[in-house]
């Protein structure tokens, strides 16, 4: 039990990543001063040790709700890229992962709403392209629920989050592949989102649901 926490310790702290990426291309979005390049710097360690783990981007979603007038607003961003390093010996405490979202990327199921969210009153995706986030902790809460915490970056505001994590998939005998989801709830205002209050609520759900597997497997 303790090498399958550590496994999803880790799993749980990234978002994907092409599949057949080089291991530059896990990392490339996060150098020159985007993070601390000593996290960066010990994810392509991990790589050459076979100890980096990347997301299926084609099996996993990456979305949010909010609540409108014109009833729920679902979002989903298509395009997000990651990795993640995990370590047989540890139980999360020293894992590392990022993950980057382009905003524009962002797919709803009206073109009118999806305009907009994109346009400055809201994601403003020309001034602030990217969404970023990076874990900071990680803790177990029973031996399938967890809690992640890390620092999310949005429309040029950085706030603590954590995020409510289920395992739904363990990994197989060679611990190759985990699925999981994982939520959380901000409010928009945090991050600068005040368009359209109160009758778009402030209150917004993130969900994540994660195809993880091993690099190179």
């Amino acid at each position: 039990m303790k090498a399958l926490h550590g496994m999803l310790a880790g799993l749980l702290l990234s978002l994907g990543t092409a599949a057949n990426a080089a291991e530059v291309d896990v990392c490339a979005p996060f150098t020159d001063g985007v993070v601390d390049q000593s996290i960066v710097s010990t994810m392509l360690d991990a790589a050459g040790d076979g100890h980096l783990y990347r997301i299926e981007t084609s099996s996993s979603k990456v979305g949010f709700c909010v609540e409108s007038p014109v009833g729920l607003i679902e979002g989903e961003f298509k395009d997000f890229t990651g990795g993640l390093t995990f370590f047989q010996e540890n139980v999360g405490d020293d894992e590392h992962a990022l993950v980057m979202v382009k905003a524009a990327s962002l797919e709803t199921d009206g073109v009118l709403i999806e305009n907009m969210l994109k346009g400055k009153k809201f994601f403003d995706v020309k001034n602030f392209p990217e969404i970023l986030f990076v874990s900071t902790g990680f803790k177990w809460v029973s031996d399938t629920e967890a809690i992640l915490k890390g620092d999310l970056t949005m429309h040029g505001v950085t706030k603590a989050v954590g995020f409510h994590v289920e395992m739904v998939e363990q990994p197989g005998e060679h611990e190759q592949r985990i699925v999981v989801k994982a939520t959380t709830l901000i409010h928009r205002s945090e991050f600068g989102l005040t368009a359209l209050s109160p009758m778009v609520s402030d209150s917004v759900s993130l969900c994540m649901s994660v195809d993880a597997v091993r690099y190179g497997s």
